[in-house]
């Protein structure tokens, strides 16, 4: 399932590494807006965007109570296992961050870890419902941010308006996508560059981005963790139950989830493109149900699990997925030197539907050494670095 999840998740990443970062809230904005990158657009949107890093966060959880459970079963202290890991976690993300890119989850992970920590011993109901009070938290927070700034775009486009509101608006609309804005050119010049600048930059933004993960992205990213908690409790993320039922909520929850996306894909499109619309549909109209094929997507990838277990290829995923945080940090590593200007520098010089073949690419790595490597050690690179901080001490890598 984890491997499934961070080969997921490079699909939507790989807009954020090779082009404009608003170009992933709003298709016009870079990538190309003609039938086949409108395309790729599309399916991304529809089938995977919000709900691979939905399916991480539910595996997160998921694992990060199987982890305690362990501590509490060997006599170790569960509260201080789960939060050292949670620091170190914090502390490497930061570093993701600065050093290399700012679409790092793994602050936000490492907060939501630790609050997720009031919750572990809860019950299935218990942790659904709070799961469903902070999603809905999240929806009304980006419904009331989406209807004010809806309201500013219409004061500062409308006749007569004066100069500080007509260029608060352009601010505005820049920032969540606008085609041609001040914000891509300053993105292209920056990315384009050498890293010194990158890394200034980073930093200087690394406080806002903690701010708006604490404010925001925590409800929807701890919501996702409590309902990974619950499928570990409930014994569904474990794969115990029959194929059948994984079958039936995977069909229920595409049926649910999949007409309205394509709806919202369609308005974007017929929409013109239109920044607030783009925005309202990426942010808030699409929440619930992103929830929703999250869902669907665990029970689908488990009922192939399930009735797959010995297939070669499961094997390849399963091994990528054990090194899941070694191919996350790997891929940021790969891509930026790809595309930023200390590296080859191809930033801004790629549409959508050829950033796809980096990712093909990059999943055909990640299947090909994971599984080597863990044949022959315990841990990925980076798994390793985290369990030996975590521990104090420096754990054995080798397999005997």
């Amino acid at each position: 399932m984890r491997g499934f999840a961070v080969m997921g998740i490079l699909l939507l990443n790989i807009i954020g590494f090779s082009m404009p970062g608003a170009a992933y809230v709003n298709p016009a904005a870079w990538g190309g807006t003609d039938p086949v990158n409108i395309g790729v657009w599309a399916t991304n949107f529809v089938l995977f965007d919000g709900k691979m890093r939905g399916l991480f966060s539910v595996l997160f959880g998921a694992s990060m109570l199987l982890v305690i459970q362990r501590a509490q079963a060997s006599g170790q202290s569960a509260r201080s296992v789960h939060l050292n890991r949670m620091a170190w976690l914090f502390v490497i993300g930061a570093a993701h961050y600065i050093i290399l890119w700012w679409g790092d989850i793994l602050v936000p992970y490492a907060i939501c870890g630790t609050l997720a920590l009031f919750f572990i011993h809860k019950d299935i109901k218990q942790l659904v419902r709070w799961a469903i009070i902070l999603f809905s938290l999240y929806f009304m927070i980006t419904g009331l941010v989406l209807g004010g700034s809806w309201w500013q775009s219409i004061q500062g486009l409308a006749p007569g308006a004066d100069a500080e509101t007509i260029e608060s608006t352009g601010q505005m609309l820049g920032t969540f996508g606008k085609p041609g804005s001040d914000e891509i050119a300053s993105d292209l010049a920056l990315y384009r560059g050498g890293w010194p600048t990158i890394f200034a930059d980073n930093l200087s933004t690394f406080p806002s981005s903690l701010t708006n993960a604490l404010l925001l992205f925590t409800l929807d990213t701890l919501g996702m963790m409590l309902l990974g908690m619950a499928m570990l409790k409930s014994g569904f993320i474990l794969g115990l139950w029959a194929p059948a039922i994984y079958a039936k909520v995977a069909i229920r929850a595409f049926a649910i989830g999949f007409p309205p996306m394509i709806a919202l894909a369609v308005w974007v499109i017929a929409s013109g493109y239109d920044t607030m619309i783009t925005f309202g549909a990426f942010f808030t109209f699409s929440f619930p149900f992103r929830v929703v094929l999250t869902v669907g997507w665990a029970a689908a990838l488990l009922w192939i699990i399930v009735r797959h277990r010995e297939h070669a290829v499961i094997g390849r995923v399963a091994a990528a997925g054990r090194a899941a945080f070694s191919n996350y940090l790997g891929t940021t590593v790969v891509m930026t030197f790809i595309f930023y200007g200390w590296g080859l520098g191809l930033y801004g010089e790629v549409n959508r539907i050829t950033a796809m073949l980096f990712v093909v690419a990059a999943l055909t790595m990640m299947l090909l050494w994971s599984k080597p490597w863990l044949e022959r050690f315990r841990f990925g690179p980076a798994e390793w670095l985290w369990r030996s901080l975590a521990r104090r001490s420096l754990q054995p890598m080798r397999l005997r």
